[in-house]
């Protein structure tokens, strides 16, 4: 009962042998109510990374506009992308400085750059891990299992899709707080893809 007016969510990043795949429900609710059926918690950040969102959706999308802000600078001052690892340092360091009042978010980005396709999550005060696959949010318990079950590091994106939208739909028949559809950020090598996908 501690959690109940903060909103839920199931938010999946996918590291594939030929990019990342980010994915979320658009659920949102807040106690017993749902308040949105439309939520984008999924968004291209630059022209290689992405990030997903668990959390109060203000602090998220505070955090993604900063976050977007700080990657662009940095491609206007070095001239080139920043790559992935030293993108989810800076959101790290971002979400540290912010430990006292953080942002009511879990974090997952992912993207590639010369050293392949990368998935990172970070929690709300900047704790920073590397995995294979990630998931977050309120229904994160029920989608990991769906996750170990099937993952492979050979898959590809398209497999990566499908598989994302199988673990949400598991999370989304038990968890209350997660439905309505779900959004899919892909990113390949010169290619990112916007999709959506019913929940059934």
């Amino acid at each position: 009962m501690e959690n109940f007016y903060l909103p839920g969510a199931t938010t999946i990043g996918i590291r594939c042998s030929n990019g990342v795949v980010l994915a979320s429900e658009k659920r949102l609710t807040f106690g017993r109510g749902i308040q949105s059926k439309s939520v984008k918690k999924v968004f291209k950040i630059t022209e290689n990374i992405g990030i997903a969102f668990a959390g109060l959706v203000s602090d998220f999308q505070v955090l993604k506009d900063t976050i977007g802000a700080y990657l662009n600078l940095y491609k206007l001052d070095e001239k080139k992308d920043i790559s992935i690892a030293a993108a989810a340092k800076q959101t790290s360091s971002l979400l540290y400085t912010r430990r006292i009042f953080p942002f009511y978010t879990n974090t997952i980005m992912g993207g590639i750059d010369a050293s392949g396709p990368r998935i990172y999550a970070l929690d709300a005060i900047g704790s920073v891990i590397e995995d294979e696959y990630a998931t977050t949010g309120s229904g994160s318990e029920l989608a990991v299992g769906v996750l170990e079950s099937e993952y492979t590091p050979k898959m590809t994106v398209e497999d990566g899709k499908r598989l994302a939208i199988r673990a949400i739909q598991s999370a989304a028949q038990r968890d209350p707080t997660s439905g309505e559809g779900i959004d899919l950020l892909v990113i390949q090598k010169a290619k990112v893809e916007e999709l959506t996908a019913a929940i059934k």
